[in-house]
């Protein structure tokens, strides 16, 4: 059963990666289907073989199937390379019940790079606070596989 979904909270989840700014982003959109858990985190699950996300603002994020089906993740809202994207989000769920996620890049000081992810617009959704409950487990995957691949790039 869903719970209320008025007032959800923005969620944010971070990571530290060894690679500069740029680096840390071109992984980030570049590299997005060698890091992507698309066996546990994806429209397809086992069916699953890709992921691409297309450059500039319209750019889309899209998940490729064995088959040649494909699932539509979203699309860029914001495109700042290397400082920022932000995109429409809703795998596997009607775009009009699109959340948003922005994710930014900051240098930590040492040589590497801060990634914030930051996923609001729960009000959208009927199921928002289930929604966001899912996705703080979710995010964390998804940001550790990111951050794993990252260490081994360096």
């Amino acid at each position: 059963m869903s719970t209320s979904r008025r007032g959800a909270r923005p969620l944010r989840k971070s990571a530290l990666v060894p690679q500069s700014p740029n680096d840390a982003f071109r992984i980030f959109v570049d590299d997005i289907a060698v890091w992507w858990p698309l066996a546990t985190h994806s429209v397809g699950r086992e069916r699953a073989t890709s992921v691409v996300f297309e450059h500039g603002i319209g750019g889309r994020i899209v998940e490729t199937h064995g088959e040649g089906e494909t699932a539509v993740w979203g699309s860029v809202t914001a495109w700042e390379p290397p400082r920022r994207v932000r995109f429409t989000w809703h795998p596997g769920t009607p775009e009009p019940e699109a959340t948003e996620v922005e994710v930014t890049f900051s240098d930590d000081g040492d040589g590497g790079t801060r990634v914030e992810l930051t996923h609001r617009g729960w009000d959208n959704r009927p199921d928002g606070t289930d929604a966001r409950s899912s996705y703080d487990t979710g995010w964390a995957v998804v940001l550790g596989a990111y951050a794993a691949t990252g260490a081994l790039t360096r």
